[in-house]
């Protein structure tokens, strides 16, 4: 019974090594995707800046983040105002490119804050 009960603690032991070694394989890849998202992100940032500088009338920039409704909105608002509107575009592309990666990560993926 006691050849039994060795066994049976070193099988447990195994057991709970190879969940060890599993869970911080796991932990190592959410870490490495939540890099990798964060990173991506820096490329929309980028592009998403400069289109709103150059394109930001025709809301080319809020159709990039995600942001459909808001990007007809733009649209609309340029075609009423005869191009004066394109103003907001400017100004938000200032801001994408003045915000640090996460602050933009965390203000516009995250907490999908479409305007300003």
């Amino acid at each position: 019974m006691s050849e039994e009960n060795n066994n049976l603690e070193d099988n447990i032991k195994k057991g709970a090594e190879e969940v060890s070694e599993t869970a911080k394989e796991v932990i190592d890849d959410v870490t490495s995707g939540v890099k990798s998202v964060v990173n991506s992100e820096e490329n929309k940032k980028m592009i998403a800046g400069l289109l709103a500088i150059l394109l930001g009338g025709f809301g080319v920039h809020k159709f990039i983040l995600g942001y459909q409704k808001e990007g007809i909105i733009q649209l609309v608002i340029t075609f009423v105002t005869c191009g004066a509107g394109s103003i907001i575009g400017l100004i938000e592309g200032i801001i994408y490119l003045t915000k640090t990666d996460e602050e933009f990560y965390e203000t516009y993926q995250a907490n999908q804050k479409p305007w300003f």
